[in-house]
């Protein structure tokens, strides 16, 4: 059994991890553990404080407890408004406090870029448009060209969890291009994990989402590997070789 921790900001669309478990059908168990979310808004301040390196250290020891072998923070908005180094520094800080490998939505977006050789990609974010500006920024940052950036601009976490399936496929819609290798979603408050099939095969490319990447880079820092077709093509390709 592979158990695999995850810190997640409030309640807002945690349901996700209970339903990628079953779809993995494997020994790996995702454990959650909900941090302080503080005040729920899509603004650079509120995200710096609800990333914080106290709050997230806070919900470390109960991962340990369940015998956690790798934790990510999910949260991309979290992570992204620190920048590039910012971002580094909470993940490694995260890591020490918990003991064992650690990453955040942020990079899980970066890797998993790499992993299915995608370098173009569309932005379709529920953030105001500064913030998804932010997010488009760490990509660049990462060696991703952003083609474009559509921002919801949905100010709160817990608006983002009454999405269904219409406004998720309206706003890929929306913001995919036809010369984007891949469309991002990223919010781990957005209901994805149901559609991402369906998504990929309406736009004809990879479809990577928030809660997807999170469990696939917390999968990754333990070393696992997992076929899971019904996650899309982030869990059924071969890793790209670079040369």
């Amino acid at each position: 059994m592979t158990s695999l921790g995850f810190l997640y900001p409030g309640h807002s669309a945690e349901d996700e991890y209970p339903r990628i478990e079953q779809l993995l059908g494997s020994n790996i168990r995702l454990d959650v553990v909900h941090t302080d979310i503080g005040e729920d808004a899509h603004r650079v301040d509120a995200l710096r404080e609800m990333g914080s390196a106290e709050r997230l250290a806070a919900g470390v020891e109960q991962l340990r407890m369940a015998g956690a072998e790798s934790v990510v923070w999910a949260c991309t908005s979290g992570s992204f408004v620190y920048g590039w180094e910012g971002a580094h520094e909470q993940v490694r800080a995260l890591a020490r406090a918990a003991g064992m490998p650690a990453s955040s939505t942020s990079f899980a977006f970066v890797h998993a870029l790499q992993e299915v050789g995608a370098r173009r990609v569309a932005v379709g974010a529920t953030y105001p448009e500064d913030v998804a500006g932010l997010f488009a920024d760490f990509l660049r940052a990462g060696g991703a060209e952003v083609t474009s950036v559509r921002g919801a601009g949905i100010i709160t976490a817990a608006e983002v969890g009454t999405w269904g399936e219409a406004e998720v496929f309206l706003l890929a819609r929306e913001a995919d291009r036809p010369d984007a290798d891949a469309l991002l979603l990223p919010d781990t408050a957005l209901h994805t994990a149901a559609h991402i099939p369906a998504l990929e095969k309406e736009l004809g490319k990879p479809v990577l989402t928030a809660n997807q990447v999170t469990v696939w880079e917390a999968l990754r820092l333990a070393d696992r590997r997992v076929n899971a077709p019904m996650l899309g093509a982030l869990f059924t390709r071969e890793p790209i070789v670079q040369a």
